[in-house]
């Protein structure tokens, strides 16, 4: 039994998690019903992960920010705005490309107990509450725009605290992220009752009906991580950028993909960063920062199933509205994490732009959720894998200034 356990553990996370997708969809086709407690594992993962992801923000940032020495020079400005960018032209290209392939959905039932923002002034109104959200609600509630703003204040004022404060803050930072890494290690199992109980009660042919839609909105996430992005690095950092593109990808964005949560990769994110050889000060503050505010494959899920809402309907819509609605899902796309939901419950607030009624809304939301297996996924991967493109790029810009060579592919 120990060395199939010691074997077990040579093997790649990556190709365990694929092991355990596999036997997950033969046990929901074979014996679904024999096999129904497989279903407890994906509960028991996912249940975990959002247990353990919003302590594991409060203390990085925490400790990043209270370590910071003055004087330290930091990239955070040119990052904060890759990010922005980043954001604002993946919700454009999804707009273009659903103008070039059109489509249309069979509504299904609307999303049943979910009650999505009224507008734009509420998202607002609700991001700028959660800022101020009580500390301890904002961690029973993965509330991590609260999160996020109370660490960074901890974190400034523990900044003239003694070296004996800092160093217990840093080893607690460090415990969190050695838990969940000890979480994740368990993901092939939960993967298996993930996907298990995602084939049992949709089945298949639900994914099927909606492939011309996923057809759609994946190749518009692929297009933003292998054209959009590494087009941004390459004007940042004036040099191939596909090295360090491809190299996110396979280390932060596979990982992502099947554990569906930015803020639970955040240690992956940092131990690359770290390979990279990027800046401490900056990657620490950065890449959780990252995994509230940059949400480039959130606005993608927002403009394509607004967008297949309106030709579904047949309303017409010109050049300004479309640029308006880039423009609309990039702002909910940052403030998705603040909303019950995720991106998915954003769509209604843009399907008011084009004044579809909020029942139809909700109907599209349904069709998210019968699709969101994938959509969540690779959404996932896109979001978690560009923050540290990002981090990379505004660092690299700066390596290049000072006569520094790119060696991407040899890093780490």
């Amino acid at each position: 039994m120990q060395s199939l356990w010691k074997k077990w553990n040579q093997v790649s996370l990556v190709k365990q998690i694929i092991a355990g997708l596999i036997i997950g969809v033969i046990l929901a086709i074979a014996i679904p019903d024999a096999a129904r407690p497989v279903s407890i594992l994906g509960a028991l993962f996912v249940g975990a992960l959002k247990a353990i992801a919003p302590i594991l923000v409060l203390f990085l940032v925490m400790s990043a920010i209270a370590q910071h020495k003055k004087g330290r020079q930091t990239n955070m400005k040119s990052i904060i705005f890759l990010y922005l960018l980043g954001t604002f032209l993946a919700g454009l290209s999804a707009v273009v490309a659903c103008f070039v392939f059109p489509v249309t959905l069979e509504l299904p039932k609307g999303a049943d107990g979910v009650t999505p923002p009224g507008g734009v002034v509420e998202v607002l109104k609700t991001l700028l509450l959660n800022v101020v959200d009580n500390p301890a609600k904002a961690l029973y509630n993965a509330n991590y725009i609260g999160i996020l703003a109370w660490a960074v204040m901890l974190g400034l004022a523990m900044r003239n605290a003694s070296d004996t404060t800092k160093t217990v803050i840093a080893n607690f930072s460090e415990a969190v992220s050695k838990m969940v890494a000890w979480v994740i290690k368990f993901a092939p199992l939960g993967i298996m009752g993930l996907v298990f109980d995602s084939i049992t009660e949709n089945g298949i042919s639900a994914l099927l009906g909606y492939g011309r839609l996923l057809a759609v909105l994946l190749g518009c996430m692929i297009f933003v991580a292998l054209v959009i992005n590494p087009l941004i690095v390459f004007v940042t950092i004036r040099h191939n950028p596909y090295p360090l593109v491809f190299r996110c990808l396979k280390e932060s964005g596979i990982t992502a993909f099947f554990t569906r949560s930015s803020a639970s990769n955040i240690p992956v994110n940092l131990k690359l960063s770290e390979n990279l050889g990027l800046n401490k000060d900056s990657y620490s503050v950065s890449i959780p920062l990252g995994a509230t505010i940059n949400m480039a494959g959130a606005a993608v899920t927002i403009s394509v199933l607004t967008l297949a809402a309106v030709h579904t309907l047949g309303i017409h819509v010109d050049l300004p509205t479309a640029i308006m609605l880039s423009i609309l899902s990039a702002v909910c796309a940052c403030g998705a994490s603040g909303v019950a939901g995720g991106s998915l419950l954003l769509i209604p607030l843009a399907c008011s732009l084009f004044g579809i009624p909020a029942d139809t809304a909700m109907q599209v939301v349904g069709a998210g959720f019968i699709i969101g297996v994938l959509q969540d996924s690779c959404e996932t991967a896109l979001n978690s894998s560009t923050d540290v493109l990002f981090t990379a790029a505004a660092e690299m810009k700066k390596w290049r200034k000072q006569g520094k060579t790119l060696k991407i592919q040899k890093a780490g």
